[in-house]
């Protein structure tokens, strides 16, 4: 018997907007993310600055907006007037997060006008590791500052005449982790991240903020990390961040697909205590979050930093992913979105060869991985308003996760248009799914456009070099609005959707 789900949209009743931040990437210098990945003079492909059209062409249809830079725990031992300058002239460094030689070939000026030429808008990190006030001002007055003072005229000689306008900026890096190049306690941390911001913002009164929250939901110090630190920082940041991998244990492919279900837990926490703490203080302002880095990582099988040998643009951590990967993927965007009245920023790690949805060869080609296609198609169609939805029908028990339900699932709304998108995932291993989903308000009368469908029979098919192209969406079959205006479609195992209405019969 197929799994059912039922659930009802109506416009009048929205979660909140979709703010296109969601979309965001991340690139650190980790691997071969930065060198071989976005840049690589002498590729074929490469430009008068070096770096790769091909991966930017990709990088452009994988549609985000956003990218965050330069790290990651990189970011903590990081000095950025070392990438500044004529590049002859720049320093190599030993990179202590990923024991690798920094070469300092693409630094502030390079990466930032690459980010522009993509239409991105960037999302820069100060180093709180072993740095602090003072650099972190300094920096914010390099990009920012027109001119007529000491490091906007540097920039200027540089040969970067127009400020780059850095307005998202994050304090610091996972420093509640005892990973991290400089880590400190919630309280040491809390004082440095609001005198840092202070001074950040003497120099350019337009900036936002984010706050390092706990690195994942399972650090000892979650929950009190995020309330000790906003007990510092409140009045002086914008945004409190999260962080979170997710990996199949031991064969528990159900839990696996579950995954959202702790991402939904995971903010659900951080929000009751970034509210208790604006009780605490009456405070009117709410504290939106930034979920500035999530996907799927096997870390299990990552040898871990202080294993490593020193290297120079090593290969690190450069998963391959599979249907059931892109899946998962799906879901934790679904949740993503599903959170959008307090998750204003969001950031897939990393974006090309790290964990990424793209891949790259040296001097050869570059590729989408399966995960490119759900973040790609979410950031194209899924856009406008969050519809509330409240989702009935079978339910799955999972080992890490309790029960929950075989459909996973958002619906956005642009109003202006008119359209509608379905995003939805069967978490079900075997069993199709049948959903039914009542159109109601503005939303009676729509039609089908199309339904996409990611799935496979071999949930464990991957792209390759050799095969990029072995997992791409293909059109679903059935979905259709019936005559009493419910959505109908029927969903494979294991499988992402997209279905686009738009008015009219």
């Amino acid at each position: 018997m197929p799994h059912t789900a039922r659930f009802a949209v109506d416009p009048e009743f929205t979660v909140g907007d979709v703010d296109p931040r969601l979309y965001g990437t991340f690139v650190e210098h980790m691997g071969r993310c930065v060198y071989t990945g976005i840049h690589e003079p002498g590729h074929p492909s490469a430009d008068a600055a070096g770096f790769r059209t091909d991966v930017a062409d990709l990088v452009r249809e994988l549609g985000t907006g956003l990218v965050r830079y330069p790290g990651g725990n990189f970011v903590s031992g990081y000095h950025w007037e070392d990438g500044v300058g004529p590049a002859a002239d720049r320093p190599r460094r030993l990179d202590l997060a990923w024991r690798s030689i920094e070469t300092n070939q693409v630094g502030t000026n390079e990466f930032l006008t690459w980010a522009k030429e993509q239409g991105l808008d960037p999302m820069m990190a100060v180093n709180l590791g072993t740095r602090g006030i003072d650099a972190a001002r300094a920096l914010v007055e390099y990009c920012n500052q027109p001119g007529g003072t000491a490091w906007s005229d540097l920039r200027i000689k540089h040969g970067y005449a127009a400020p780059h306008d850095v307005k998202l900026w994050c304090l610091g890096n996972e420093m509640d982790g005892p990973w991290q190049t400089g880590h400190k306690t919630a309280t040491e941390y809390g004082r440095l991240a609001a005198e840092t911001g202070k001074a950040m913002r003497q120099v350019d009164p337009t900036i936002e903020l984010v706050a390092c929250g706990s690195s994942n939901a399972a650090m000892p110090t979650f929950g009190t990390w995020e309330r000790e630190v906003l007990e510092q920082t409140y009045d002086d940041v914008d945004y409190l961040s999260l962080h979170a991998y997710y990996e199949e244990f031991d064969g528990d492919r159900a839990s696996f697909l579950a995954s959202g279900a702790h991402m939904d837990q995971y903010i659900r926490d951080v929000v009751a205590t970034a509210d208790h703490v604006r009780a605490a203080r009456g405070a009117k302002k709410h504290i939106r979050l930034s979920f500035d880095e999530w996907n799927v990582w096997y870390a299990a099988r990552f040898v871990g930093e202080r294993n490593l040998e020193t290297a120079e643009t090593p290969r690190l951590i450069e998963d391959t992913y599979s249907v059931t990967d892109a899946v998962v993927v799906g879901s934790l965007l679904i949740t993503l979105l599903k959170n959008a009245d307090r998750v204003a920023i969001a950031c897939l790690a990393q974006l090309v060869n790290v964990i990424a949805p793209i891949r790259s060869e040296p001097g050869g080609p570059s590729w989408r991985q399966t995960i490119f296609h759900p973040f790609a198609q979410a950031a194209r169609f899924a856009t406008g308003k969050v519809l509330r939805t409240e989702v009935t029908g079978t339910r799955i028990d999972t080992e890490r996760h309790g029960d929950v339900p075989a459909l996973d699932t958002v619906v956005t709304y642009d109003e202006e248009s008119g359209a509608v998108t379905v995003l939805a995932v069967n978490r079900g291993q075997e069993e199709s799914l049948d959903l039914r989903a009542e159109l109601r308000g503005a939303l009676s009368g729509h039609r089908v456009l199309e339904h996409l469908v990611l799935a496979d029979q071999d949930p464990d098919a991957v792209n390759t070099q050799a095969e990029p192209d072995r997992v791409t969406p293909r059109a679903g079959g059935g979905a259709q609005v019936t005559a009493d205006g419910a959505l109908e479609a029927a969903l494979a195992p294991v499988s992402w959707n997209v279905i686009r209405l738009v008015p009219g019969a």
